[in-house]
């Protein structure tokens, strides 16, 4: 794997301009995949404007000034993903990393309170040796919840846990009526709520039909996208901001 990103073929989703210098930072092997998100450098100079080059970045960063899903950051080559918690506790502000429409990574202010906790997707269930369920989560968490929990948790569903001791405070099951944010392809940034879920007997995708949301474009009518980019973010309401 190369060390070194030019500038012109970086991933569509980090928000950098193209054509100002020949290489950029490239985000280390992590919790995200390269494709959807973006360097900690990059967040720190290019979208906050907390510097003014990367020597200033970096500064900041090995100050500890950044506060990355509870958890002080001084990587400047830390990927940041869909759905993480950036906080400043200098500037006492708080931010959650969100896709728009484009399909560019942003972040979108939240309350302090919001920031102690955390949306995350189950990618995955493994049984360990003792018996016990662990739950692999999109942001390369894994967590052990319990026997009682275990069953009721199932792949694609997510859970709302608490930065501070990774414990499990909500649950929201992958299921239709839920409501969903897609993090991925044409409808991006798009929230809604599940009308179908089509399972496709083949190494494709499953097939998720979506109701678009009253504040979103609902005259277009329903849309469909694959399961991989859907994102339960809850049962009754939306339970994070949104991006404008």
């Amino acid at each position: 794997m190369k060390k070194h990103q030019k500038r012109i073929a970086a991933p569509r989703s980090r928000r950098i301009e193209r054509k100002t210098a020949y290489w950029t930072v490239k985000p280390r092997p992590g919790p995200h995949p390269g494709d959807r998100s973006v360097p900690l450098l990059l967040l720190v100079r290019d979208v906050l404007k907390l510097a003014d080059n990367s020597r200033e970045a970096k500064r900041v960063l090995n100050e500890g000034n950044i506060i990355v899903n509870g958890r002080v950051r001084k990587d400047h080559r830390f990927p940041v993903g869909v759905f993480d918690v950036l906080s400043i506790p200098a500037m006492k502000t708080n931010y959650i990393t969100l896709l728009d429409e484009k399909g560019k990574l942003s972040l979108v202010k939240m309350t302090k309170e919001e920031a102690s906790k955390k949306l995350c997707r189950v990618n995955d269930k493994r049984m360990l040796k003792e018996g016990a369920v662990q739950l692999n989560l999109h942001d390369g968490r894994n967590i052990l919840p319990g026997e009682k929990l275990g069953e009721q948790i199932k792949t694609h569903d997510s859970l709302l846990i608490s930065l501070s001791d990774n414990q499990i405070l909500q649950h929201f099951a992958y299921k239709e009526g839920c409501k969903v944010m897609v993090i991925g392809g044409k409808h991006s940034a798009q929230t809604g709520e599940i009308e179908e879920i089509r399972t496709v007997r083949s190494p494709e995708s499953n097939v998720v039909k979506i109701k678009p949301a009253a504040n979103g474009n609902a005259d277009a009518g329903s849309f469909e996208t694959i399961d991989d980019y859907v994102f339960v973010v809850g049962e009754e309401k939306i339970e994070i901001p949104e991006v404008r």
